[in-house]
């Protein structure tokens, strides 16, 4: 029997790399008894919420002061996903035995097992949390379910729940986010398209759409509440992600853009549809990964060298393909729907 403890690091780039990247706790639950994860702050609460996870720990303080920290606790082995000094510094001063991350580094020599990425051999199209799980599979831990999980806590459901109550929602209704990680473009984020989006849900089945987003976001998300249908209405800024999950488990069915969010929604296991508008964007790799997922690939011919980081207008947005859109909402949601009635049926005693 597994006895030992593992060390799950993973300090880098937004929520939705975070939560790909714990599907490595799964795997290294194959061989030890329990694991831990290493986060950024801002991160706390996303890996909080995934039980293949025992306790977090946050980057806080220097790197000396944590990895004396990190020692106390014996950890057998530790993996690091996002490679920085400080990520491969920690665990070698806190002296844990087996340590695997990224090759070719300058601070490769840190690691006791060192892994090539396999995007740096070429591959554009491997999911990520299979290249991360090259990293526990390094140590001979692995898992056939690479899908994130998302577990609101009961305070969680509770907060959704009022806010629900606010906004006079009895019943069913639908998510939208609109919006990625990239904050310097949000005054030129178009709304066009997502008004016109959220008017085609809308006439769809009349369901309430709430339009989510961060606090940063408010502006986006009012600007199409306001110039959409009555019911469609913004809750940027109102929730935490936690809150966010909590929604999306309830909800019909949940469209996203390419974001962390999207990632949270379809680890809740709710019918999600995520949006890769740009050429440059890459689906097969980023896709979301929960029970009833699509993905609406890029159909605008963005001229060639736009990326999401300096696209000078993102008219793949504001041209979105409003029909396929929803027939990817009518797919995830029939799939939700089949799977539901095949559950009560097997639930259903016999007589």
């Amino acid at each position: 029997m597994p006895s030992e403890r593992a060390l799950l690091i993973a300090a880098g780039g937004g929520i939705g790399d975070t939560l790909l990247a714990t599907v490595v706790a799964r795997a290294l639950r194959s061989r030890f008894a329990h694991v831990d994860a290493l986060v950024l702050p801002a991160h706390r609460d996303v890996v909080e919420r995934v039980p293949d996870i025992e306790r977090v720990f946050s980057f806080e303080g220097s790197a000396l002061e944590l990895a004396r920290r990190i020692r106390r606790e014996r950890f057998a082995a530790a993996v690091i996903t996002w490679a920085t000094l400080m990520t491969a510094e920690v665990p070698f001063v806190a002296r844990i035995p087996v340590r695997v991350g990224q090759a070719r580094r300058l601070y490769s020599a840190l690691f006791t097992e060192r892994v090539v990425v396999r995007s740096e051999r070429g591959d554009r199209t491997t999911h990520w949390t299979q290249i991360l799980l090259d990293y526990p599979r390094a140590i001979g831990c692995d898992t056939s379910d690479a899908r994130p999980r998302f577990v609101p806590t009961a305070a969680d459901e509770r907060d959704a729940a009022a806010l629900l109550r606010v906004h006079g929602i009895s019943g069913g209704f639908a998510l939208l986010h609109p919006t990625r990680g990239l904050s310097a473009q949000r005054s030129r984020w178009p709304t066009a398209g997502f008004v016109s989006l959220a008017g085609a849900l809308r006439a769809r089945e009349r369901l309430p759409l709430l339009v989510t987003g961060a606090p940063d976001d408010a502006s986006i998300a009012q600007t199409i509440a306001a110039a959409a249908d009555r019911s469609v209405t913004s809750i940027a800024g109102a929730t935490t992600i936690g809150v966010f999950a909590a929604l999306a488990r309830r909800a019909a069915y949940v469209v996203a853009m390419d974001s962390g969010p999207m990632h949270v929604a379809a680890a809740t296991d709710a019918p999600t549809v995520g949006i890769f508008a740009l050429q440059s964007d890459e689906p097969d790799r980023w896709a979301p990964l929960g029970a009833h997922t699509a993905v609406l690939r890029a159909t605008y011919p963005c001229p060639p060298g736009h990326r999401k980081e300096t696209c000078p207008d993102f008219a793949c947005v504001r041209a979105l393909d409003i029909d396929a859109i929803l027939a990817a909402v009518d797919r995830v949601r029939a799939r939700a729907c089949a799977e539901a009635a095949r559950r009560r049926r097997s639930a259903k005693p016999d007589i």
